[in-house]
């Protein structure tokens, strides 16, 4: 492997000191319009890039955004690339850091994620369902869905509630009375308000409400799996499910078909999200939109106002169903 240049190099071959290539590089005044322009040329040629954390700790100050999720699941991607879109044409870098993916005890990612990368190599972080959101952060966050709501810092999220209440309703007007829900994690604030939603619509069309209905899905299809099974083997078992969120539902929807139940003829089926692979996966899925570029676009708004101006906003979008082929009414 080639060594990487280095400063010297890039001070001989444009025949200057290395303090003008400090100078230039660190846009510090001193140098000749037209030196700069040289040494500049000589950088891009040679490919030298100065240390990010030596440059962050002249300048207090990286100008990268970091986007920290758990782990690059398809929820988390798209909202990274609203973030990645909305720092198009910025002074800003993008540094995408999953805290959970590596081996051992994953609780309080967030706070090892950010010891690790605040104030060297970060100016802020976009944090997507963060546990919790740490108190003294050593650069401003923004939490995406967090687990817990607003907590002190500022907030991007969706209506999760009416969100899944519109799920539920839906099923009810296509005449489903045995409405099986499939819940996301009982840590998640967002996923509290999905049951929630589900049990309002219940009790709004006067259908008692079943435990036996409602078990735990997590938020991974392989979570979904046992809990699939458990509404499916129950002896009056639903004919409809309202899952948190699409890979659950998706996965719903495999187990499902293993065991010769047709949707949407048998069963129908309503996720949460709206990822990629609701409108590709055979039938569709119709699920609750959260506007997930968007929410990536508005974290990165509202993280450049807090680093310009100090300020602090929580947000919370509209939630959309969006009914597809995996729903229909129920058959007499």
């Amino acid at each position: 492997m080639a060594a990487r240049p280095t400063i010297h190099d890039v001070a001989k071959a444009a025949g200057v000191s290395v303090a003008t290539v400090s100078k230039a590089i660190n846009g510090r005044h001193g140098v000749a319009p037209a030196t700069l322009s040289h040494v500049m040329s000589v950088v891009e040629e040679l490919g030298y890039a100065s240390s990010l954390v030596a440059t962050s700790m002249r300048r207090r100050q990286t100008n990268v955004i970091g986007v920290l999720v758990a782990e690059f699941e398809p929820f988390a991607v798209q909202l990274l690339q609203g973030v990645s879109a909305a720092l198009q044409n910025t002074q800003y870098d993008v540094l995408a850091y999953a805290g959970s993916v590596s081996a051992g005890e994953h609780a309080g990612w967030e706070r090892r994620s950010l010891s690790r990368l605040g104030g060297t190599l970060i100016d802020g972080a976009i944090i997507v369902t963060p546990t919790t959101t740490p108190a003294h952060a050593t650069v401003p966050i923004v939490a995406v869905d967090p687990h817990a709501g607003p907590q002190g810092t500022s907030t991007v999220s969706v209506h999760n509630h009416d969100g899944a209440h519109a799920a539920v309703a839906h099923l009810i007007g296509l005449g489903h009375r045995r409405i099986g829900h499939l819940r996301g994690r009982t840590d998640l604030e967002s996923a509290l308000q999905r049951e929630a939603g589900y049990r309002r619509a219940l009790a709004e069309s006067g259908i008692p409400f079943d435990p036996a209905l409602v078990v735990d899905g997590g938020y991974r299809a392989a979570d979904s799996t046992a809990g699939a099974h458990r509404l499916l083997d129950l002896a009056d078992r639903p004919t409809a499910v309202f899952a948190a969120n699409d890979l659950s539902a998706i996965e719903m929807m495999r187990v499902a078909a293993e065991r010769g139940v047709h949707v949407p003829q048998d069963l129908s089926v309503v996720g949460f999200d709206d990822v990629p692979e609701a409108a590709s996966h055979d039938p569709q899925l119709t699920t609750v939109r959260q506007p997930l570029h968007e929410m990536g676009m508005i974290a990165v708004r509202v993280l450049l106002a807090m680093l310009d101006e100090g300020s602090q906003e929580d947000v919370r979008l509209p939630a959309e169903l969006v009914v597809r082929a995996s729903t229909a009414p129920l058959a007499r």
